[in-house]
């Protein structure tokens, strides 16, 4: 699968499925992201929101709330592109921009 082919809706649905997490306030994230973006995800996007998902829910929301910014093995461009697709409140126009 090529990085910016969009994901097909199983596989978009099997994302959001497991991107279920235990505490509320990164329930809200997610679910705001997946009504934002879910239709137009691709692999790429697709990767990195997994490898945040890979977070305990502590670090997810510390990220999600600036508290940190991605270092290490998560400091990569597919989590920084989802991290601030996560954070943003409205969609933008183009994220490779």
């Amino acid at each position: 699968m090529m990085e910016n082919e969009l994901l097909d809706e199983r596989e978009r649905d099997l994302l959001r499925w497991r991107s279920r997490r235990g505490l509320v306030e990164n329930d809200i994230f997610v679910e705001q992201f997946f009504r934002t973006y879910g239709a137009s995800l691709n692999v790429r996007q697709a990767q990195g929101l997994t490898t945040l998902m890979n977070l305990s829910d502590n670090d997810l929301l510390d990220l999600l709330l600036k508290r940190k910014e991605p270092t290490g093995d998560l400091d990569t461009p597919d989590v920084h592109e989802v991290l601030e697709m996560l954070r943003s409140r409205k969609p933008r126009a183009s994220l490779a921009d």
